[in-house]
């Protein structure tokens, strides 16, 4: 099964059930900071269309309120999220690689991570 794909406000919601765990509407809409929290129907309307992707599910009911966690994961849903990026220009990461380097958003730190990733495929072979 493929990864849902997901908007901006349906990656902030999934990240606050990634980092609170299991939550209602409520709490997720309360983790947003105070100036730009949404309507609570804004969340709630997000949160049924992300279960309808199968990216969460509703896990058990208290009172009148549904607790519900991440079925997809942080890890697979950035990787999705880059997949796409990568498509709109092909498939090459050079052009992504030249703007985050121009733009200062890629560190000596990094380049040595990616340094150290590119090798280990080389070692398992």
């Amino acid at each position: 099964m493929s990864e849902p794909k997901l908007s901006k406000l349906e990656l902030k919601i999934m990240e606050a059930l990634w980092t609170k765990g299991p939550s209602s509407v409520r709490e997720i809409q309360e983790s947003f900071p105070a100036k730009r929290r949404p309507a609570y129907t804004t969340v709630q309307t997000m949160v049924y269309r992300l279960e309808v992707k199968n990216a969460l599910k509703r896990t058990k009911k208290i009172g009148n309120a549904h607790i519900f966690e991440a079925v997809v994961s942080k890890t697979a849903a950035h990787r999705k999220v880059i997949d796409d990026v990568l498509g709109l220009f092909g498939g090459r990461a050079q052009p992504l690689m030249a703007h985050l380097i121009e733009s200062g958003q890629l560190t000596l730190a990094d380049i040595e991570e990616a340094r150290k990733a590119l090798r280990e495929p080389a070692k398992k072979e």
